[in-house]
């Protein structure tokens, strides 16, 4: 799977190319995302594309928040659908991910990207 890296600063932000995350595709998506989260201290995924995500989905990001973690990087969720982010709370993984509504909030939530200027597209 082909995820769509920008870098603002030293933040590293993943845009996932489609609508639903599944048993389907998760080992793929986990296949290119974990690379990522270990190349990355500052991870954002942003998931406004998706639509749907089941069991096989949530615990590809699981593995990569604690591959972000045992580094002691930071990963962050953004864009969640409305749908997606019942799942979340169903399952309660929203008290585990920091998620925010936006690219902008989640780069604002790591300290050293509170300042920045940057333009984020």
């Amino acid at each position: 799977m082909d995820l769509l890296v920008e870098r603002v600063g030293d933040v590293a932000i993943v845009t996932l190319p489609i609508d639903e995350l599944d048993a389907g595709n998760a080992g793929d998506f986990k296949g290119a995302a974990v690379p990522l989260a270990e190349g990355n201290a500052k991870l954002v995924f942003d998931l406004a594309r998706l639509n749907f995500i089941d069991s096989s989905g949530l615990g590809a990001f699981i593995s990569c928040l604690r591959r972000v973690n045992e580094r002691g990087g930071e990963l962050r969720l953004c864009g969640l659908s409305k749908h997606v982010r019942s799942v979340f709370e169903l399952v309660r993984m929203h008290r585990i991910f920091d998620i925010h509504e936006t690219r902008e909030a989640a780069l604002r939530a790591f300290p050293s990207a509170a300042g920045a200027s940057q333009h984020v597209a």
